[in-house]
């Protein structure tokens, strides 16, 4: 693991979100840091997702996700959805809803939006999924978002860098 890289990839800006999915009666919902807006017509997001994710079965059976931004204050709410879903019911301990496309929307969410699953393509140890965004509302506007870079390593990634660049 490289401190270094780790700390230059920190720079980069983006924010954390909790993944709503849903199929067949089953919910779950996962942070991720990895997505970004790539279209304005279609309105297309690109979500970043390790293949063995237990959420992206659920992703890929009923092709819909929700995205829940987070606010600043958020951050022990990104901590409780990053854990892994067979240690706990995630959304047991939280106020959720179903979004028009049946989606777990956090009620507390700074903004939230469904998705419907386009395309993906494999990227390295993740797959980049393209959706189109079908609807949304912004439920908080004097918060700004939370940001990856103010997390710390919450999640662990330092550790998954590599130690140098690779050429």
């Amino acid at each position: 693991m490289s401190n270094s890289i780790s700390r230059i990839f920190r720079c980069l800006s983006h924010g954390v979100y909790v993944i709503g999915v849903s199929n067949g009666g089953k919910y779950n919902a996962f942070t991720a840091a990895w997505l970004t807006q790539v279209s304005f017509d279609p309105l297309l997001l690109a979500l970043s997702i390790n293949p063995s994710h237990s959420s992206w079965p659920l992703i890929k059976a009923s092709g819909r996700f929700s995205v829940n931004v987070l606010n600043s204050e958020q951050q022990e709410m990104a901590a409780h959805f990053g854990k892994p879903a067979l240690e706990i019911d995630k959304l047991g301990s939280v106020a959720w809803r179903l979004s028009p496309a049946q989606m777990p929307i956090l009620d507390h969410a700074l903004a939230w939006m469904d998705c419907e699953y386009s395309h993906e393509t494999p990227a390295g140890d993740h797959l980049v999924v393209i959706a189109r965004v079908n609807a949304g509302k912004l439920n908080q506007s004097a918060i700004a978002p939370l940001l990856y870079r103010d997390t710390g390593n919450m999640d662990g990634s330092s550790a998954l860098f590599p130690e140098s660049f690779q050429h």
